[in-house]
């Protein structure tokens, strides 16, 4: 039996992987990279370092394009909705990769999502069906991104630049079409250069495709409208108090009634709401 780690340059699939080389050992564990040709190139150091500790079979594949090649050829710029990059760059190719290499009975799969995560893990299993998908992080001793931090400090890895400069996740060099205006507005400032770049290349897809389109969404009056990084950018530098600065993407586990009730429904779930608790409240 072999068992895939999705191999991001995340600090949650390196805990991931650590994990499960603790179990399995490093003989039967692969480390598997989606390179997306639009990483941060301090993730390839990450990868470099990580990789080289945790001894394990490093696989790379690539597509060969980045995002936004990739928005232009299905002509369809990516948002929060849907997102063909990720599907084109990362599910399918890696999905590919698996099943040219193994049948589902000789492989299990691995992800690096945690326990603040519960509510992605059964559609993930649903898209990877009649593979096996298992979740490291979700299982006790919980971790916060800062305890793998300190695991990394330990070992003598300096964690991803990305996360030294407040950016959740450590891909697509701080991009994400599924990220909000507070995360863009934090690759703004961090990392201008970059967010320049991304503002040209939406006016270009806007352009090409003759749609008032955008990544990001403003919403006034109960309506929906597009939301350029251009305005985006226009606005934080003049002071607009309407960027909305919490909205940096992702889940709402916690905030959505629906998914809190499907939550509390499984007993696995009950000790991770127990476990948030306890970090806002360390007498609980």
């Amino acid at each position: 039996m072999k068992h895939v780690v999705m191999y991001s340059g995340g600090v949650g699939s390196f805990m991931a992987a650590k994990r499960v080389i603790e179990t399995f050992g490093v003989a039967a564990t692969v480390l598997l990279f989606t390179d997306t040709k639009m990483e941060d190139e301090d993730l390839y150091r990450f990868i470099k370092e990580s990789t080289r500790y945790l001894e394990a079979e490093f696989i790379k594949i690539s597509d060969g394009r980045d995002v936004w090649q990739v928005f232009n050829d299905v002509r369809f710029l990516g948002n929060s909705r849907i997102a063909p990059c990720t599907r084109i760059l990362k599910q399918d190719l890696a999905r590919t990769w698996i099943e040219k290499s193994f049948v589902p009975d000789e492989v299990v799969l691995y992800v690096g999502i945690d326990w603040t995560e519960a509510h992605r893990i059964e559609k993930i299993k649903n898209k990877w069906a009649p593979y096996i998908v298992s979740a490291p992080l979700m299982d006790e001793p919980y971790l916060s991104k800062n305890d793998i931090f300190k695991v990394l400090e330990d070992i003598g890895i300096e964690k991803p630049k990305l996360y030294s400069l407040g950016f959740s996740h450590n891909n697509c060099g701080g991009f994400c079409c599924k990220a909000g205006q507070g995360h863009f507005v934090n690759l703004l400032e961090k990392l201008p250069d970059r967010f320049a770049y991304h503002e040209k290349k939406e006016d270009e897809m806007r352009e090409k495709l003759g749609k008032d389109v955008s990544i990001l969404k403003k919403q006034k009056n109960n309506k929906v409208f597009p939301y350029t990084l251009k305005q985006l950018r226009v606005d934080f530098e003049n002071k607009n108090q309407q960027i909305d600065l919490y909205d940096i993407g992702g889940c709402g586990c916690f905030i959505e009634e629906s998914q809190c009730e499907y939550i509390v429904s499984t007993s696995s779930a009950v000790k991770i709401i127990k476990r948030y608790i306890g970090l806002l409240n360390p007498n609980y």
